[in-house]
């Protein structure tokens, strides 16, 4: 394992148990990101880093009974947080890295992904590693329930032009790694880049 899962795992390990009484007020956003993908009944999505699985009753609810909904995480306190919650009856919890799904290609319809990119090792590479098992046509959703600048604030540190999840930025990486961003929203209280699976 590479000391960016290590770290990321540390990390995660240390704070699930409280993650989701640290952010109680996330709901609606992660509602409206799911929304905003325009997911239909029998569509096959992935939670990719899903944590405590926040996401995952929005998912199951956006597919409905014939769909699937997968939440994968590398952090098992975190899938642990999440079956706690009783988030396992949405959706199937898998331990596993997203960097090297056990996933056929071209199995999904979509892709969400809340708060993942910043801690993928390998940005370009492990974006086209979701886009493998996704079908041309399918969508990702990039997303967090806050801001570029609201999230720095924070976490205590300044904006800058490298940052990854600046459109300028953002878009380039995605069309070097399979996708095509279709929408990009980064406001105060939601940030979210919607991209299709090119052909």
């Amino acid at each position: 394992m590479s000391d960016d899962h290590t770290h990321v795992q540390e990390f995660f390990t240390a704070r699930a148990a409280g993650w989701d009484n640290r952010f109680p007020d996330d709901g609606p956003a992660y509602a409206a990101a799911v929304s905003d993908m325009g997911l239909g009944e029998g569509d096959r999505v992935l939670d990719a880093g899903c944590g405590t699985g926040r996401a995952l009753p929005s998912l199951r609810a956006a597919v409905g009974s014939s769909g699937t909904v997968i939440g994968a995480d590398l952090t098992s306190a975190m899938l642990e947080a999440a079956s706690q919650a009783g988030r396992r009856r949405e959706g199937t919890l898998l331990l596993t890295d997203v960097t090297a799904l056990p996933l056929r290609t071209k199995s999904l319809d979509a892709v969400f992904a809340a708060g993942l990119i910043a801690h993928l090792p390998e940005p370009g590479e492990n974006l086209r590693e979701l886009a493998r098992v996704v079908r041309p046509g399918g969508t990702l959703a990039l997303f967090h329930p806050i801001g570029r600048a609201a999230l720095a604030a924070r976490q205590g540190r300044q904006l800058t032009p490298d940052d990854l999840r600046a459109e300028a930025n953002l878009g380039p990486l995605l069309a070097r790694s399979g996708w095509s961003m279709t929408s990009y929203v980064d406001e105060p209280g939601y940030f979210l880049a919607l991209a299709v699976r090119e052909p």
